[in-house]
């Protein structure tokens, strides 16, 4: 019986690049135009003579450099491309970066995947550690549920880089990591700025959003910085009324009994077989956003720093963000309450300085969040009524020896919601210290820290349950999870660099690691009968608030990754890489206590990239093309005839192959083209049996007509994995002229998304089908004059319906059955799709 809220993620299918020819990659190199840099806007629009590019400052590696001197796929989005592409969000952002693909439900509940190495996973709490990382500034944010989802504004940069990252950044960084770097304060100069902007979403309502930062010097060597904004996002899913209808049998012809009723979501009159929920509403999925940010820098010296910041945001998000289909476009029916809040708080001090010529960082955080949401759940009460007799044991009075209702009990609805809390706690420290990075043999490492916790509580709630099927202390609970979840990782981390000639540079790394991790606490039913999970099986007292404790398990590791670069830098604007690196998740305990943990999985990658500015500094051009072998990798099931709970098994290995590029070319004063390209080819090298041995270990061997399988394999050998396309992709065109005395622009954008499979499970994805591709165009035009700028944008012009997920609320094989219930001839199947047109007008005043 499936008991945690089942969100599969909308899993996408790779592409074939094994033969892919040069010159097809050369083309592609330039006619998917990519961008890593900023462009700075031409002082005299009547000049023709094309400028050249300007340069960021990364610290992809610990420590400021040139991106073009750095030997990684490397995508970074810098102040100016941020605010010129209107980025307010993780999803604006993100699909300007190739290598990126995410699925989400709705906000804070992104799971990211780069270079398609994707689980699966289904974002469950007791899932696998994320495979990205994602930081702010100095510290990392990501949590089990995935990363903050912070509203972008007075950022820096966004850096987002490709393949392992398992040497300098650990555990959740195993297939790569994606940085968010803020504005710091600025003790040369007083500044400010502010917005206003006005949007309206087609199918939907009025969005606005007022934002504004403030940086004041106290001293020639302190200042701090004020950063806020609120956010209202319209709606544009209608939950529209309807109704359902629960079977209704015969006990006379040997059925088990039932309800029988109906749900409506209108505002009728509630009986005994009649119940009214009031939930249909229009523009149904609105989000309010509000936060701060503060930072204070303090410069004791010439050489030491110390900058404290502090940064919260609320979110509060109404409704659903998936449709389904059957219903109409943009339209569901749910019958219970759907919202959530999103509150965090996250604390950080950074200091920095010298001892001698070497630099010394300390960085720490502390992460506070808090979340609570309430779902409907009533999808899988229907489903399981309809296709098990679920309903014929929910009763508001029930008697436990005779396995049925009382005499004076009856059936009842049987529907469920769920309402949830999760707090999420997470702390590091970090000392790290590097040498001059032009000396002949140059290091940087250090020691790191981590401690997350997750506080876990679910309440599945079915008005009524009667007082013996209700889990003790918590009346009309049918079924409860009250856990505490624990990870910690110790590392020692290092790179050390030997120019070996003026042009030849090796770079060797490592990083020892211990993790512990441990689940404890309860899930399950109470003790009547129906399942031995929960009160049956408990063997220890209370835990937080649950009536006793079922499950207490840890698991611990100690291992290393490592990591070899050639880099060859062939005159100054030309270089080009080898690279082998390692990346890794630990491993972790399953709730269902009756299975193994599952062990930690590895991603080795052998990649060979350039790095090249041609024409005068005029055009930029960046790629790379790779081969990474991922091993017993972590994948999140819910298991049909199992537990019904989300598992974690070692799925196997698999090989991802790629080719992704990036350029940015300045073809006139005026005019500036980029954009970038991903293609993947990411597949099964084994058979995938949905069976491990003692060890944790998966097994491989099970053709059809085996004894342990005798149905083969879920997922055959040469299975693409899911969630990302076979190829993504994005240009983007910017024209700056002179109108009336006025700078003034005209931008183009448009994005890719390849065609993607919903499931590495071949059933899974026959049931839910495959997302097809979709393309995205953005347009935008403005003014600036002195200190104001008045931006009028277009987003997703053509309206297009892309889809970032599909799911069900069940295991497919119910949720997802077809021509079996009337009512759903194929299946309940969600789509969570991109936000339709939007169309607004933002007005923005500097002040310096």
């Amino acid at each position: 019986m499936h008991k945690t809220l089942n969100r599969p993620r909308g899993w996408n299918r790779p592409s074939t690049l094994s033969r892919l020819p040069l010159v097809a990659a050369i083309y592609f190199a330039f006619s998917s135009i990519a961008f890593a840099q900023d462009a700075t806007p031409p002082p005299d629009a009547t000049t023709k003579k094309a400028k050249t590019l300007d340069t960021i400052t990364v610290t992809a590696q610990k420590r400021s450099e040139n991106p073009q001197k750095v030997p990684i796929s490397l995508d970074v989005l810098g102040t100016q491309k941020l605010s010129e592409l209107n980025v307010k969000s993780f999803e604006d952002y993100v699909k300007y970066l190739p290598s990126i693909s995410y699925d989400a439900d709705g906000p804070g509940t992104a799971q990211i995947y780069m270079r398609g190495v994707a689980d699966g996973s289904d974002g469950n709490h007791s899932g696998p550690l994320p495979s990205v990382g994602v930081y702010l500034d100095e510290e990392p944010i990501t949590t089990i549920d995935g990363p903050l989802d912070l509203h972008v504004y007075d950022i820096a940069r966004v850096e987002s880089l490709a393949g392992p990252q398992g040497t300098l950044y650990g555990a959740s960084s195993q297939a790569g990591t994606l940085r968010i770097i803020t504005n710091k304060p600025d003790p040369k100069r007083f500044s400010s700025s502010y917005s206003v902007e006005l949007d309206s979403v087609d199918h939907g309502g009025i969005g606005n959003l007022e934002e504004g930062y403030v940086n004041i010097p106290f001293s020639p060597t302190t200042a701090i910085r004020i950063v806020a904004w609120d956010k209202h996002d319209a709606g544009y899913i209608d939950n529209v009324p309807g109704s359902r209808q629960f079977p209704v049998r015969d006990p006379s012809a040997g059925d088990l009994p039932s309800w029988g009723g109906v749900v409506s979501n209108g505002n009728c009159t509630s009986s005994d077989l009649v119940v009214c929920t009031g939930a249909a509403k229009n523009n149904y999925n609105t989000v309010d956003t509000d936060g701060a940010r503060a930072a204070l820098q303090i410069n004791l010296d010439d050489n030491w720093t110390i900058t404290p910041s502090v940064i919260t945001q609320q979110q509060r998000s109404k409704g659903n963000f998936a449709y389904d289909p059957q219903v109409g476009d943009l339209k569901i029916t749910h019958f219970y309450p759907e919202d959530a809040t999103d509150k965090w708080v996250q604390s950080a001090l950074t200091v920095q300085g010298k001892i001698g010529n070497f630099d010394v960082t300390y960085a720490f955080s502390h992460l506070n969040r808090h979340e609570h949401s309430d779902s409907d759940y009533s999808d899988y009460s229907f489903w399981y009524d309809t296709l098990a007799s679920y309903g014929a044991y929910i009763c508001d009075h029930f008697n436990k020896n005779s396995f049925k209702c009382t005499q004076n009990g009856k059936n009842i609805n049987p529907s469920q919601y769920i309402q949830s809390v999760d707090g999420f706690g997470k702390t590091s420290h970090e000392f790290r210290i590097a040498s001059p990075v032009d000396w002949r043999l140059s290091f940087v490492g250090g020691l790191f820290w981590e401690k997350q916790t997750h506080q876990i509580q679910q309440d599945y709630i079915i008005n009524g349950l009667s007082h013996v099927q209700s889990v003790p202390g918590w009346p009309g609970t049918l079924w409860l999870t009250e856990q505490l979840r624990t990870d910690e990782d110790e590392a020692l981390f290092g790179e050390a660099s030997y120019k070996i000639t003026d042009k030849l540079n090796l770079t060797a790394g490592i990083r020892e690691f211990h993790v512990h991790n441990s689940l404890q606490g309860y899930f399950g039913f109470a003790d009547w009968g129906w399942s031995s999970k929960g009160v049956a099986s408990c063997f220890g007292g209370p835990f937080r608030f649950a009536p006793c404790t079922d499950l207490d398990k840890t698991v611990k590791e100690t291992n290393h990754v490592g990591k070899v670069n050639l880099t060859y830098q062939i005159d100054p604007d030309k270089m080009i890489y080898g690279t082998w690196s390692q990346g890794f998740r630990p491993g972790g305990i399953n709730r269902d206590g009756t299975l193994p943990p599952y062990v930690s999985d590895y991603l080795d990658n052998w990649e060979f990239g350039w790095k090249t500015t041609w024409m005068d500094n005029r055009l930029r051009w960046n790629g790379s093309v790779f081969d990474e072998k991922w091993k017993n990798f972590q994948f999140a099931l819910l298991e049909a005839g199992g537990s019904g709970l989300t598992v974690i098994k070692n799925a196997n290995q698999a090989e991802i192959r790629g080719f992704e590029t990036n350029l940015t070319w300045a073809a006139t004063d005026n005019l500036q083209l980029s954009g970038g390209a991903a293609f993947y080819d990411a597949k099964l090298t084994q058979d995938y049996c949905g069976l491990v041995a003692l060890d944790g270990t998966p097994i491989t061997d099970c053709p059809i007509g085996s004894a342990i399988q005798p149905t083969g394999p879920q997922a055959p050998k040469g299975t693409q994995l899911p969630v990302t396309p076979k190829f993504k992709g994005n240009l983007i065109g910017r024209y700056n002229f002179n109108f009336d005395g006025m700078d003034a622009y005209f931008q183009a954008a448009m994005v890719h998304v390849g065609e993607r499979t919903s499931s590495l499970l071949v059933v899974e994805q026959q049931l839910l089908g495959k997302m097809p591709a979709y393309t995205t165009v953005d347009f935008s035009a403005g003014i600036h004059k002195n200190d104001w700028s008045l931006d009028l944008f277009v987003q997703n012009a053509f309206d297009s319906r892309g889809e970032t997920s599909r799911f069900t609320e069940c295991l497919e094989d119910f949720c997802a059955a077809h021509g079996v219930v009337p009512q759903y001839p194929n299946g309940q199947v969600y789509t969570v799709p991109i936000a339709p047109r939007t169309i607004g007008l933002r007005f923005t005043q500097d002040f310096n």
